[in-house]
């Protein structure tokens, strides 16, 4: 994932830079406050950790993230102790306030609660395949996956409910708000669409196979179940 890390400490931005890329992400740093609202204007990220004590005050800073966006997680650092400020920024939009000194340690295990939430909460992802829920947008492999509105519901609830095979009339009533009498071979025909669209053919002869080019199989059918 993409973070922008703000933090005016260039010796402390590194350190962070470091430990956060350990984890895997993609880290951009910005040293003032000029430079964090560009890059946020010109990248998009899943995660900001903000220090107040920059160049151009953090909480500009902090109220700009929150008009581009209401869902980023901002994690803010400060060496300022005053009950006050701590509330005015969450108040403000932050999801989360650390106090200098601090352990990186527990602020690592924030990043990766608040990255969890926001990806439980907005976005869902399974394997290579990606659906935003407010942008109601998907993707697999980077490369955009275009559906029609009933397409992205059953996608959308499939994912919410991923690892447990759900029955035909269970997605009738809650996809297509209609009762098993209505029949299910809509619903085979949805899953058709959306194997198709996601590259995702179906295994022969009832059997959970690999997908070609070694791709990770997205929907699999349970015979019997669901």
């Amino acid at each position: 994932m993409r973070l922008l890390i703000a933090e005016d400490d260039r010796a402390l931005g590194t350190f962070l830079a470091h430990g956060l890329q350990r984890e895997g992400h993609e880290i951009t740093i910005a040293t003032d406050g000029e430079m964090a609202l560009e890059a946020a204007k010109n990248d998009s990220f899943e995660m900001a950790v903000l220090d107040l004590n920059l160049p151009k005050d953090g909480i500009e800073v902090l109220e700009f993230l929150r008009t581009l966006t209401e869902d980023l997680p901002i994690l803010i650092l400060s060496a300022r102790q005053e009950p006050e400020t701590r509330l005015r920024c969450l108040e403000m939009g932050a999801d989360d306030f650390m106090q200098k000194p601090f352990s990186f340690v527990e602020l690592r295990a924030r990043c990766r609660a608040l990255l969890r939430r926001r990806s439980t909460g907005l976005v869902l992802r399974q394997g290579d395949l990606e659906l935003r829920r407010v942008e109601r947008s998907v993707t697999r492999r980077g490369e955009p996956v275009v559906l029609t509105t009933r397409e992205f519901a059953l996608l959308e609830y499939l994912m919410l409910n991923r690892g447990r095979p759900i029955s035909r009339a269970t997605l009738l009533h809650e996809v297509w708000n209609s009762s098993a009498g209505a029949g299910t071979n809509v619903v085979d025909v949805y899953i058709n669409y959306l194997r198709r669209k996601l590259h995702d053919p179906p295994a022969g002869n009832g059997e959970i196979q690999s997908s070609t080019e070694g791709a990770q199989r997205l929907i699999r059918t349970v015979r019997g179940v669901g």
